[in-house]
């Protein structure tokens, strides 16, 4: 970390959106100045390092002009310039999820020349493959594809970006994308689902894998406006604001009250009355943005992630509470931590945080509700400046093979109706105590 852009009592630029991944966040500001924090060692951090970073930290030597669009894969980061018409990928870069023909890993922002000239609409980033909306409604699809999540009729996986050809004279309105599947609204609001279908995540009605989209049975003659992927389950609002979820229920990260599975679309009631507008899917826990600014969360908290105030877990909505009843503007899941900025631009981070994705300068689970990062947010106290990097590239970079550094999370037994031994913040063999979910081989 270079010197400080900011000085402790003026305020940083106004936060735009922010997004996080397995173990890092983003944020966008006004000004198109973009921020990484958080676990750096695959490049996700585009700092040209395989440094981590405590606090927000400005990626300095990344001229592209108008930036709209910065996601978080669970490894790797996208951004869009729109006045380029350009998308640009860095990080992890196995399996082709950063779209650059290879599977080398990039530690600066580097263009998707495939992509050039392309008009994009939306980026989605799951946690090895990614997707883009052209502002025509056409899909194009990149990186692991071992399920099916690309949508291409295969499974052999994408180095470069290809169009997801059954979506032919089907204009596509928004995606998204979890650890190994896939969904899609259209414009005529129905859903689509395709990849890894085991818990009923693709909302088929079967727990079967999908090679290429297959619409989903009407949802009670709504029609469908948002979409979001969680690990193993799914998030959709209707278009009068009412929310459904469907797939893995194990630690009651759909919301209905119970830890069931559910392998079609299924109302979460308990927000019912309320109109929601912005959805996020964690790995194993949901966020939910109502009209009025109210956050609402649910599912996994081991570490705190739902921002509820403990760290049991929640099969039902729970309302998190910010200083002074700040209104919130949106909301980000990682893997297990949460972001969210409120209507005075303020941005607030909780879970979990040995890697230093939650801003605050520790790599400590301490948080279970909201804290202000100080760095990006206008009331922070001020001890903490914007920091910036100096972006070297890091040339010294050894490439390991998937096969030899890539670690599959092992498969679960999905849990039959009234098995009460899966349920709940108890053991479970899959969930690392930590946030490696590879290993790396020593040279």
């Amino acid at each position: 970390m270079d010197a400080a852009i900011s000085a402790a009592h003026e305020a940083p630029p106004a936060v735009v959106l922010v997004s996080a991944g397995a173990s890092h966040s983003v944020a966008l500001l006004a000004g198109n100045v973009l921020c990484t924090w958080g676990r750096g060692e695959d490049g996700q951090l585009g700092h040209g390092d395989a440094e981590d970073r405590l606090v927000p930290t400005v990626i300095t030597g990344f001229e592209a002009p108008g930036i709209t669009s910065v996601i978080c894969g669970a490894d790797h980061t996208t951004a869009y310039s729109e006045d380029e018409h350009q998308v640009y990928s860095w990080g992890w870069g196995d399996f082709g999820r950063l779209g650059h023909g290879n599977s080398t890993d990039v530690f600066t922002p580097q263009p998707v020349k495939a992509l050039q000239g392309i008009k994009i609409k939306q980026l989605a980033c799951g946690d090895s493959h990614c997707l883009a909306v052209t502002m025509a409604g056409e899909v194009l699809s990149w990186g692991r594809n071992q399920n099916g999540q690309l949508g291409l009729g295969t499974t052999e996986d994408s180095l470069l970006p290809q169009t997801i050809q059954a979506f032919e004279g089907i204009s596509v309105k928004m995606i998204a994308a979890g650890a190994e599947h896939t969904a899609a609204v259209t414009e005529d609001g129905e859903i689509y689902g395709w990849g890894w279908g085991r818990y009923g995540n693709l909302g088929l009605g079967d727990r079967n894998d999908r090679l290429v989209p297959e619409k989903v049975s009407s949802v009670e003659g709504e029609k469908m406006v948002l979409v979001a992927c969680g690990w193993r389950h799914t998030i959709t609002v209707s278009s009068s604001g009412s929310l459904y979820t469907y797939g893995w229920s194990k630690y009651g990260q759909l919301g209905h009250g119970d830890f069931e599975d559910h392998l079609v679309p299924h109302k979460v009631e308990a927000l019912k009355d309320s109109s929601t507008s912005q959805i996020s899917g964690g790995w194993r826990h949901t966020m939910a943005l109502t009209s009025d600014g109210k956050l609402y969360g649910w599912g996994w908290n081991k570490f705190g992630q739902v921002g509820a105030g403990d760290n049991a877990d929640h099969c039902s909505p729970a309302q998190v509470n910010f200083p002074e009843e700040q209104k919130v503007a949106q909301v980000a899941c990682g893997w297990r931590h949460t972001l969210a900025f409120t209507e005075k631009k303020n941005v607030f981070a909780w879970g979990r945080g040995t890697s230093g994705q939650l801003g605050h300068g520790e790599i400590v689970d301490r948080w279970n509700t909201p804290v202000i990062i100080d760095a990006l947010s206008p009331d922070g106290p001020g001890s903490k400046k914007l920091e910036s990097s100096a972006a070297i590239p890091f040339a010294a970079k050894i490439w390991v093979s998937p096969s030899e550094r890539y670690a599959l999370v092992p498969d679960e037994k999905v849990a039959k109706s009234g098995d009460v031994s899966a349920r709940g913040n108890g053991a479970d063999a899959s969930v690392p105590e930590n946030d490696v979910k590879r290993m790396r081989v020593s040279s």
